[in-house]
């Protein structure tokens, strides 16, 4: 149901958008009345499914396959999206990766690639939308960090730096892009997707009991989020990072 967000009839790119917190996050902006392009890399058919359930709300709404972490692609992609929907509004940066790393030994090649994939994929899309924004006097961004950046992960240490730097960029990019447009950051704990599933049983347990909520997060909940930092809601709220994690990081 629509409401005094202030979403209404804007347009959103949602990088990452076809699985998982993007997919959430695509149904709850069509809920609101915002027209949503769709960013994946791979699944066609995650990608369709989602466009296919956006589109029931009645909300026009593309799909754009497209690397966020090349530069070519995401500028052709935009270009796309500009003929298709017009200026893009609305940007949430969720597309990213973790992987585990054995416990003591450091790989280059997956600190590339976590960088590549998180840090690279953030920058790129705000750095060809956040200058239109300012100059047409209205943008709003979040991007999607993970509480991972907030506290020490001896398994994630290339992950956790990645989202580090996404939330240092968001950061500063509020005060350079300021005062049309607002850029935030939420940062998940656990949440039930197939990224989530990726860190085993045994793991996910642990998560959970060290977790004060006692429960595993859901996709829509840091859909809700996002949607708030977006919204008129929020209007005092810059440069801010938004925890979503059952109170995990609160605790060692």
């Amino acid at each position: 149901m629509m409401n005094n967000s202030g979403l209404a009839g804007k347009t959103a790119l949602v990088t990452g958008g076809s699985r998982g917190i993007g997919r959430a996050v695509s149904l709850a902006l069509a809920a609101e009345g915002v027209a949503v392009a769709i960013n994946y890399v791979a699944n066609d058919e995650a990608a369709e499914e989602t466009r296919t359930a956006v589109a029931a709300q009645g909300i026009d709404c593309h799909t754009y396959k497209a690397d966020v972490s090349d530069a070519g692609q995401v500028n052709r992609m935009i270009e796309a999206i500009e003929a298709d929907l017009g200026p893009v509004d609305l940007l949430v940066t969720n597309a990213g990766y973790g992987a585990l790393e054995e416990h003591g030994k450091l790989s280059f090649e997956t600190w590339r690639w976590m960088m590549s994939v998180n840090a690279d994929g953030t920058f790129l899309p705000v750095a060809a939308l956040a200058s239109g924004m300012a100059e047409r006097g209205y943008g709003r961004i979040v991007c999607v960090a993970s509480i991972a950046a907030l506290r020490a992960r001896p398994a994630l240490i290339s992950y956790s730096a990645a989202k580090a730097a996404v939330i240092s960029f968001a950061r500063s990019c509020s005060e350079v892009f300021a005062p049309n447009v607002r850029i935030n950051c939420v940062a998940p704990g656990l949440i039930d997707t197939d990224l989530g599933s990726e860190v085993g049983p045994d793991a996910s347990a642990k998560m959970i009991a060290a977790t004060p909520l006692k429960r595993i997060g859901q996709p829509e909940e840091i859909a809700d989020a996002v949607v708030f930092l977006l919204s008129d809601r929020s209007s005092y709220i810059s440069g801010q990072t938004l925890a979503v994690s059952g109170g995990r990081v609160t605790v060692p």
